[in-house]
């Protein structure tokens, strides 16, 4: 009888973990299903009945995807016991760079050490400059050595302006011929012939560059400049996760406190780089495959969706992967779950939190370069409240703010869950502070929810 005693107590146990388990996964699914019936209810009732439609929920899927993908970064950060209220600012400084890197063409800069912007603009100032100094030195003669000097000067910026283009010239011609399909033979060679255009303009001696927009549009960038902008933005969000990381790590303040300064950090580092306004690549300058990640044209969809909301997918198995089977992903639930026990158990506490935090930031750079997609503009100051959208996604998902518990397939629920809401006010015509307020309840409802269940559990 003895023996038997445990036998049976362990049978219940066990019942009792697994529907515990099954009703934290299911548990914000069946909310996000109760959400979308409501919605479409409500739409068929009161408004034209579009909520419903595989159209809406093909933009509802795209509008999901800059949230969801930082709060993946966000599930870890959370289950190993941290928050990042950086998550935002870092997002959108990412965005900055990347824009930044397309708008400078970074590669051929790098390569020339100048680029074709850059170099129009000199030429541009040193020519109205001249212009001024003309008319100075026609009302006093003593004038005219000033205007000598900037003849030279314009001289000088025009060679350097006509050097860059043969490069230019040269990168195109040799893009055309490797060009693999029609349509993008066309388009390299519409690009070169732009240029031929502006090299025959700029050797006239008597041209004036004064429309520097329309002197700048068909001068694609360097083929390899796309790749590094992104690799740059990528870099970015990395680099500011671990500094997080590092600094929660070392300092061993709350990192609510950390990323609260960070948060302030990174805005006014974007706003630094930016010269406090939104950098703007011009059309030509931002590749097709970059545009085509948030999309909702024909020509760049995959079995209905963009191919970003696929992208989605894939870093969602492959952290859930990572979570699931990986020493990492276990460290990461022991640190969230007793970070003391964790400690004498052997972990590199530090370690695990500067990898959570660097990889988090890796996610914060892909939403960056979807945050540009979407809004093919990097502007320091688009990040701001995004933050708490993004750990709602995540407390909403089932995630616990004490640490130690959190999903994948939660947070990428709770993303959804705040789309679904969003896009089904806009259907009904409710103003954003309803959406908001809406939201709102809904988070407190989960926390609270998350605190009823963390009591019991330790009552128990």
């Amino acid at each position: 009888m003895n023996d038997q005693q445990p036998l049976e107590n362990i049978a219940p146990n066990r019942g009792t973990r697994a529907w515990r388990f099954a009703a934290a996964m299911l548990g914000p699914i069946l909310a996000l299903l109760c959400v979308i019936a409501f919605f479409a209810v409500a739409d068929a009732v009161f408004a034209d009945g579009t909520f419903w439609t595989f159209r809406n929920m093909r933009t509802v899927s795209v509008q999901t995807c800059v949230v969801a993908v930082a709060a993946l970064g966000m599930t870890m950060v959370i289950v190993s016991g941290g928050i990042d209220l950086s998550a935002g600012t870092a997002l959108a400084l990412c965005a900055t760079v990347l824009a930044l890197g397309l708008r400078e063409d970074v590669a051929f800069y790098c390569w020339q050490g100048d680029n074709f912007a850059g170099a129009s603009r000199k030429l541009a100032d040193a020519q109205d400059q001249l212009a001024d100094a003309s008319l100075k030195a026609a009302a006093s003669p003593e004038t005219a050595s000033e205007k000598d000097a900037l003849i030279n000067i314009v001289a000088q910026r025009r060679e350097t302006l006509l050097q860059i283009m043969v490069a230019k010239i040269e990168t195109a011609r040799r893009a055309e011929e490797k060009a693999a399909s029609p349509a993008l033979k066309k388009r390299r060679r519409a690009e070169l012939q732009a240029l031929e255009k502006k090299q025959v303009q700029l050797n006239d001696a008597n041209f004036h560059l004064d429309d520097n927009r329309r002197w700048l549009s068909g001068v694609a960038n360097a083929p390899a400049t796309a790749s590094l902008a992104l690799l740059l933005g990528l870099l970015t969000g990395v680099l500011a996760g671990v500094v997080n990381g590092l600094l929660v790590s070392s300092l061993r303040v709350a990192p609510f406190i950390i990323t609260l300064g960070a948060m302030t950090i990174y805005l006014g580092l974007g706003n630094l780089i930016s010269g406090n306004v939104p950098v703007q690549p011009a059309l030509d300058q931002i590749p097709h495959w970059l545009g085509d990640i948030t999309r909702n044209s024909p020509d760049a969809l995959w079995f209905g969706f963009p191919y970003g909301v696929w992208l989605v997918l894939v870093l969602a198995i492959g952290l859930a992967l990572v979570l699931k089977y990986s020493v990492f992903g276990r460290h990461v639930f022991a640190i969230g779950s007793n970070e003391a026990t964790a400690r004498l158990c052997g972990i590199q506490i530090s370690h695990v939190k500067i990898g959570v935090y660097g990889l988090s930031g890796l996610f914060l750079g892909v939403a960056g370069a979807y945050q540009f997609s979407r809004l093919s503009v990097g502007n320091p100051t688009s990040g701001l409240g995004l933050e708490l959208r993004v750990i709602a996604a995540v407390v909403i998902g089932g995630a616990s703010l004490n640490g130690g518990r959190g999903s994948v397939l939660g947070t990428l629920t709770g993303a959804a869950i705040m789309a679904v809401i969003a896009s089904g006010c806009t259907q009904l015509g409710l103003e954003n502070p309803i959406q908001d307020i809406i939201l709102g309840g809904i988070i407190i409802s989960a926390v609270t929810v998350d605190q009823i269940r963390q009591r019991r559990q330790e009552a128990s």
